[in-house]
């Protein structure tokens, strides 16, 4: 057995937040933590604690003689502001400023994707601990379970991840559109531009989380159970989604020929088609009341309230891609069913259903099951054609029908 197995042996049965953080243990960490000093409880120094930026290089500690050049400079700037000071703080210092251990402070380091660190670096600042003081007292005040607040907090680290991601690529190349600059130049001038956005998109941050966390909650909690009644039409009890607790209309748009389109493609020219698709789905998804969960390469999985809903959602997104003159045609699929909402991601018969009916359908139509179909068929604004039964990997045979407007105007985008 390696070191690093024996570690992460020594992780896996660690009590926790709460077992482990008792008053002496929380002295007696603070007495340890002087650097190159272990924490009590602990055998070996552990390499494996993480931080949110750049490995320390030993520069911070050892700064080089000479003036630094301005890029630098401005880096030091902008870490500066964006960790809430210096680095000062070695992670066993931070733990112990918590009064956690730090085996349990890794658990959430590692829940929120950073990167490891050694005993020796100095890589936390003073806004570290307080993150880490917040977490934990919500844990000791008995208002998080261990388990879920390391959960919420992978929550957040994968989201944030993902979305610094989304903004800084989006504004290098906004830098190389407008100024008529090289990828890598902007990416170098970014340092120097993100200072003055800073404060305005954390603002939009929260006040988006607020909106977003207050539609959840009426989503998810509030008419949770309208949803399951309305689902019971037709149902006899049995089926493989029947324990599942939240009633959704499940839908995948897919586009047509996209691998063969991408490899003929330049790389800015793939970025516009990408962008193009995520743009034009999120659009209408959103208007339609529904909810974008993912996109993967070409396809995108969204989800609505009620079947109608996703039903129009479903025929507008099949004719936006159909009438779009640079984007290809879309298969599109929808079934409305139960689901499991876990890790923002959804899961379930009826996801795979849904799934396996889009490869069915011909590009630009929307097929529906028949259970859908029943749902739908008093529902003036749409038509329904069944189509020859399919056996379905999974399924066995069922019934697709083809989803057509009816009635009325449908989405109104603007």
């Amino acid at each position: 057995m390696t070191d690093e197995d024996q570690q992460e042996r020594v992780n896996s049965i660690d009590p926790g937040i709460g077992a482990i953080d008792t008053a002496a243990d929380t002295a007696a960490a603070v007495d340890a933590a002087a650097p190159g000093t272990s924490a009590p409880g602990t055998s070996a120094p552990d390499t494996s604690a993480p931080d949110t930026s750049a490995p320390d290089t030993g520069a911070d500690r050892h700064p080089p003689t000479g003036a630094m050049s301005a890029e630098r400079l401005a880096m030091k700037a902008l870490e500066a502001r964006l960790l809430g000071g210096e680095r000062k703080l070695r992670r066993r210092e931070v733990a112990a400023g918590a009064g956690l251990s730090l085996l349990s402070a890794r658990k959430l380091w590692r829940a929120l994707g950073f990167p490891n660190f050694g005993d020796e670096d100095v890589a936390f600042t003073e806004r570290d601990q307080a993150a880490l003081s917040t977490v934990v007292d919500l844990v000791r005040a008995g208002k998080l379970t261990e388990e879920a607040a390391i959960s919420v907090t992978r929550a957040i680290g994968q989201m944030t991840d993902r979305m610094v991601v989304w903004q800084i690529e989006a504004l290098v190349e906004d830098m190389v559109h407008e100024q008529g600059v090289t990828d890598a130049v902007a990416r170098k001038r970014l340092v120097n531009e993100l200072p003055a956005l800073v404060d305005a998109l954390e603002e939009v941050l929260v006040y988006s989380w607020r909106r977003q966390l207050n539609a959840g909650v009426q989503r998810l909690a509030v008419r949770a159970e309208a949803g399951l009644q309305a689902s019971e039409e037709g149902r006899e009890g049995d089926e493989d989604d029947a324990p599942l607790p939240l009633a959704r209309a499940v839908g995948f748009a897919d586009l047509v020929s996209y691998t063969s389109l991408s490899r003929r493609m330049n790389e800015k020219t793939l970025a516009r088609l990408v962008q193009r698709f995520e743009n034009k789905c999120a659009e209408i998804i959103s208007v339609g009341g529904g909810r974008l969960v993912k996109t993967v390469g070409d396809e995108v999985l969204y989800i609505a309230e009620t079947p109608a809903a996703g039903a129009e959602i479903s025929l507008a997104l099949a004719e936006a891609f159909t009438a779009d003159e640079i984007l290809p045609e879309a298969r599109v699929a929808m079934v409305w069913g139960r689901i499991l909402s876990r890790l923002g991601d959804i899961y379930g018969p009826t996801v795979n259903l849904a799934a396996r009916l889009t490869t069915l359908a011909d590009p630009g139509t929307v097929l529906v099951d028949s259970m859908t179909a029943s749902a739908l068929e008093h529902d003036e604004r749409f038509v329904l054609i069944p189509q020859d039964p399919e056996n379905v990997r999974g399924f066995g045979e069922i019934k697709p029908v083809r989803l057509t407007r009816g009635r009325g105007k449908g989405l109104v985008l603007d």
